[in-house]
């Protein structure tokens, strides 16, 4: 049986929050809650599909959508291949149009509706994340003007930071993650800790796996987040593979860090990613005026260090 290609719509307002409609009567899963959308008809894009199914559905005329996570999955009666794009512009005030049981604005980290059809279910974790992946800099800018920026940058919003400093000493490291685990605790954000699984375990923040750790697990850290590094497509598969929440793939453009390198571009950016399930973010040489490129590349976002503590 090939797979059913199917355009997914995460529409999504400005505090967060995202439409869901209740699959009508007389269908399979009838009063389940799934994101808008549905089939791509022979000869059409994605993104050509998705336009026309809100308008169909909705009744709304979509102005802005980035491509997002691509998920395969398997139901009874169907194999599907669902495209997920995130919607956010439109024209309109979304009505049920065909027969849906209902709609319901919610929240990734507490949907108020239920029952999620399975195939949608695990996005809402995707949603949780932001579209900014802060890496630390302590070791340019010295622990306590870190921690100090660190406050400042949480306090303005941030949500996602990476704790990766390879040249403390690991109680100074230690000692540095505890009091940055505290200070993302207190603004509701996420940590991981490069590297240091049991570190991460002990103050009860998520974890970044470099590619080389990606290659020896077996299966996920049992942490609230796990990210991976990955380089290319092989890796990418296996951050799947192992049930990583999001990774991160670059380098996509130079960076003073390591004149000469090979990169990337947008364009195999976008290509490795183009049937990924997890949410990726784009690193390398990026800053604040890359984010729209990303996420029209697919990109869950953008992972940068030194461009995350201009403040």
């Amino acid at each position: 049986m090939s797979r059913v290609e199917v355009a997914a719509a995460v529409i999504e307002r400005p505090d967060g929050t995202f439409l869901m409609a209740s699959r009508p009567e007389g269908k399979v899963y009838a009063g389940w809650w799934e994101f808008p959308g549905g089939k791509v008809e022979p000869g059409e894009t994605a993104r050509h599909a998705l336009d026309r199914e809100l308008q169909e559905e909705l009744g709304i005329r979509v102005k802005t959508a980035y491509p997002w996570i691509n998920r395969a999955f398997d139901y009874e009666h169907a194999r599907v291949m669902l495209r997920f794009f995130r919607v956010t512009e439109w024209e309109g005030e979304p009505h049920p149009h065909e027969g849906q049981g209902g709609l319901a604005w919610s929240h990734a980290a507490r949907p108020e509706v239920t029952p999620i059809l399975p195939a949608n279910g695990p996005v809402l974790r995707g949603l949780e994340l932001p579209l900014v992946y802060a890496i630390s800099a302590a070791s340019d800018l010295g622990v306590e003007d870190f921690l100090a920026r660190l406050e400042v940058a949480l306090a303005s919003g941030r949500r996602l930071v990476q704790l990766r400093e390879k040249d403390l000493p690991a109680a100074d490291l230690a000692a540095l993650a505890e009091r940055a685990a505290g200070l993302c605790r207190q603004y509701g954000a996420s940590l991981t800790v490069n590297g240091d699984v049991d570190l991460a375990a002990r103050l009860g923040v998520g974890v970044h796996l470099s590619s080389a750790q990606l290659a020896m697990l077996g299966r996920r850290p049992d942490l609230p987040w796990v990210g991976a590094s990955c380089h290319d497509g092989a890796e990418l598969d296996r951050a799947v593979a192992i049930g990583a929440d999001f990774a991160v793939l670059g380098p996509v453009l130079a960076t003073a860090s390591h004149p000469g390198a090979a990169t990337l571009g947008w364009e195999m950016f976008s290509r490795l990613i183009e049937d990924c399930p997890l949410p990726v973010y784009a690193l390398g040489g990026l800053g604040t005026d890359d984010l729209e490129r990303a996420r029209q590349a697919g990109a869950q976002g953008i992972a940068m260090r030194s461009g995350a503590w201009l403040n």
